[in-house]
């Protein structure tokens, strides 16, 4: 008989002849450890079927969307649209006839990967216009001003053309980005006519840095340049229609709000309170702008996520705390739906003062799906609720995948929402003894709160922060600890405060109240970027990397299980890959002006034919060097004269950049590569880089390989993108560089005297 208490074992077939499982070693023919992997195997089992139940299907789809907007994005020539559309279509419908099936789950993510690579292709033809190839020096330009930028040191805005001529040139561009004096840009919505120097839109400085002339293009720009004399007012041809009327109207509600602002706040100050309400960031100094970055605090200075939520956070609990004091509406009516409601008006509000520029249409869709779920009694914030909002984000402007504001603000918003699901639950759980009790009381889960969420949101971001600024922020924990309660209690609700009194004449001592919190914001991230160790400089490594930090991150964020770990391994295998790329020996420029060449120190050594900072400041941080585009030790080991420039590699050879023809024969016979923007003779000695291979290649990355180089290139081989075209007559180079086959020397046949004597 059982003994009482204990289970009573019960199996098929005679009890106790064979093991639960049936995984005892039967004459010794298992191995030993079967019983381990078995049960590891069925663990692993339970876990993914846990992760396949159902409703965690959706926060898969818009990685699965976007990751077929990165195909795209990653084609040598644009795809045939209805091809594609076709595919996708096809692929939808399978996916519905088997939704009941067990291949349903694949079924829809292979037909969500086809959908987004044909929203990006159909994205791209729809708005289709002419990019300018080659620079134009003198072109007439008539057209509307849509938009203008106020900044530091030059104004700029972009005019809507409506003629253009241009000698030896029929080229019509659409709209074009221009650069004026500062305190001279005209005002949105006239009507102007000017001269112009117009360059294509900016390609990338170098192998795997960010691609300006795609923004560019996906903004609808086909050039940018800047004026040459006066700008002339004339009278339009028409009305510019309704949305250049909307733009007008917009641009002097910012300015009104900034002039407002400018009566009390100046300086930096004003700078950043109109960045904060208007989206026009530019005006700020270099030397606050970049303590804003180097302390982590400079998400701030962008309209995102967090200026949202705080805009619409603050008007919900207003709008519920005032109508709350009304018993009537308190008992009988949805007085919380109401407040979302108006904090939804608000953050579209928002939305249109800041420009509407895709990071914040970003920031709107997730706030307004989350507002929306409180509408209609859902949860606010949940991972469906970030799954819609990236759908609609990429749906709407595919193109903003690839920027880098999309990337952190979406991994920050993930961390945030998976700590919310996860560590809010438990962290707010009921204190089991006195001491836990007290420190809750005092706000201690409130502070560990804001420490865990800046943590992770700093966390989550850092790859993108790696990759495409090339640094992260060791204290940026702290700055924001130290800032953002301020910002979030005082400067917001003190701006939005004035906003609301600026018609009734009552907003200074609101501008003065956002002044005194932004102060303290300054302070802070002077302090943080000033101490030991602030600037955390990190050298640049190629995309795969962070492709599969952001897969580990996706990982750990939406998995369940413990199997979200795996996640952690694929990060920590990322962070390694990146931290071990080898970084190039030579950089060249696109124009074939500027050569970097690492010696012997270790270092780059700059030979400069023209004085690019923006360049060297990219080459510069991409390496890790702390040196800035003024350094003198730059020009160490490099020697120049008229015709051209030669430096030293790390191994002694010598890189030279030929300036005048006539310096091509010597730096030919002397140096082991030539860098020139004019074309090499075929039969030169030194292995080259000239004008044919640039305009076919780009910008190029040279590593040391043997006596040659490995090239690592802008322009990929036959690649043929709208805002990259592939000019005629490009060469076919390769991917490397080595150094010529030396031509077999000619015996001279002419004998010598004293032999045609001795004949004689």
């Amino acid at each position: 008989m059982a003994e009482p208490g204990r289970p009573q074992r019960v199996s098929q077939g005679i009890a106790g002849t064979w093991p639960a499982g049936g995984s005892a070693s039967a004459g010794g023919l298992a191995p030993a450890g079967f019983d381990l992997w078995s049960a590891i195997a069925g663990t692993l089992r339970q876990w993914a079927s846990a992760e396949a139940g159902a409703g965690r299907l959706l926060p898969w789809v818009p990685v699965a969307f976007g990751s077929g907007i990165g195909l795209y994005f990653a084609a040598d020539h644009e795809p045939v649209l209805w091809v594609v559309a076709t595919t996708a279509i096809a692929l939808l419908l399978g996916a519905v006839l088997v939704r009941r099936s067990r291949v349903f789950a694949p079924a829809i993510m292979i037909a969500a990967v086809a959908a987004g690579f044909a929203v990006a292709t159909w994205k791209t033809a729809r708005i289709a216009h002419t990019v300018l190839a080659k620079p134009l020096y003198s072109v007439s330009l008539s057209g509307f001003v849509e938009t203008r930028d106020i900044r530091e040191r030059t104004d700029r805005f972009v005019l809507r053309v409506t003629a253009m001529e241009a000698q030896r040139s029929d080229i019509r561009l659409e709209r074009v980005r221009l650069s004026v004096r500062k305190g001279t840009a005209p005002e949105v919505g006239s009507f102007v006519q000017l001269k112009a120097r117009l360059m294509p839109p900016i390609s990338p400085v170098r192998p795997g840095s960010y691609d300006f002339s795609r923004d560019m293009f996906f903004q609808g720009i086909g050039a940018s340049g800047f004026v040459m004399g006066a700008i002339t007012a004339a009278a339009a041809p028409d009305a510019g229609g309704l949305r250049l009327r909307y733009a007008a109207f917009m641009q002097g509600l910012r300015d009104a709000i900034d002039a407002r602002i400018r009566a009390v706040l100046e300086g930096d100050n004003r700078a950043i309170a109109t960045a904060l309400l208007t989206g026009r960031r530019d005006a700020i100094t270099a030397p606050v702008n970049d303590a804003m970055f180097v302390s982590g605090l400079g998400h701030v200075l962008s309209i995102s996520g967090y200026h949202m939520a705080v805009v619409a956070g603050v008007v919900f609990f207003a709008v519920r705390a005032l109508l709350a004091l009304i018993p009537g509406l308190a008992v009988g009516f949805p007085i919380k739906k109401w407040s979302a409601a108006a904090a939804l008006v608000a953050a579209a509000f928002y939305l249109l003062l800041s420009g509407a520029e895709v990071a914040t249409q970003r920031s709107f869709f997730m706030t307004a799906v989350v507002l929306i779920a409180v509408m209609v009694d859902r949860r606010a914030i949940t991972f469906r609720t970030l799954a819609v909002a990236a759908l609609i984000v990429l749906a709407v402007a595919p193109e903003a995948l690839v920027h880098p504001s999309f990337q952190m603000s979406f991994a920050a918003t993930l961390g945030l929402v998976a700590l919310v699901q996860i560590g809010m639950p438990n962290l707010y759980a009921s204190p089991d003894h006195s001491a836990t009790a007290r420190i809750a009381m005092w706000g201690g889960r409130e502070i560990a709160m804001l420490f865990l969420a800046s943590l992770i949101a700093g966390l989550a971001t850092t790859p993108y922060a790696a990759f495409h600024f090339h640094r992260v922020t060791p204290y940026g924990v702290l700055a924001n600890l130290g800032a953002m309660p301020v910002v979030s209690a005082l400067v917001m609700p003190a701006g939005l405060l004035g906003l609301l009194a600026a018609p009734f004449g009552l907003d200074g001592v609101f501008w003065w109240l956002m002044g005194i919190g932004i102060d303290w914001m300054v302070a802070v991230s002077r302090w943080v970027a000033a101490l030991p160790g602030a600037v955390g400089r990190i050298p640049a490594f190629g995309i795969a990397p962070l492709i599969a930090a952001s897969l580990g991150i996706i990982v750990m964020g939406l998995l369940r299980t413990p199997l979200r770990w795996s996640g952690g391994l694929v990060l920590l295998a990322a962070i390694l890959w990146g931290l071990s790329a080898r970084p190039p020996d030579i950089l060249i420029a696109g124009d074939g002006q500027n050569v970097a060449v690492r010696g012997r120190d270790g270092h780059f050594h700059m030979i400069r034919a023209n004085k690019d900072g923006f360049l060297l400041k990219e080459w510069l941080a991409a390496d890790a060097d702390p040196r800035d585009a003024a350094n003198g030790t730059l020009a160490d080991g490099v020697s120049c004269d008229e015709a051209g420039c030669v430096t030293p590699l790390a191994d002694g050879r010598l890189v030279a950049l030929a300036l005048r023809v006539d310096a091509l024969a010597d730096d030919c016979s002397r140096a082991a590569l030539v860098v020139t923007a004019r074309p090499a003779a075929p039969d030169c000695a030194a292995m080259v880089v000239d004008r044919q291979r640039l305009a076919a290649q780009g910008a190029l990355a040279l590593t040391r390989r043997g006596d040659g180089f490995a090239v690592q290139t802008v322009k990929a081989r036959g690649a043929d993108r709208p805002w990259a075209p592939a000019t005629a007559g490009e060469g076919d180079f390769g991917a490397s560089l080595a150094p010529p086959a030396a031509a077999p020397r000619t015996r001279d046949a002419t004998p010598s005297e004293a032999d045609m004597q001795a004949e004689d």
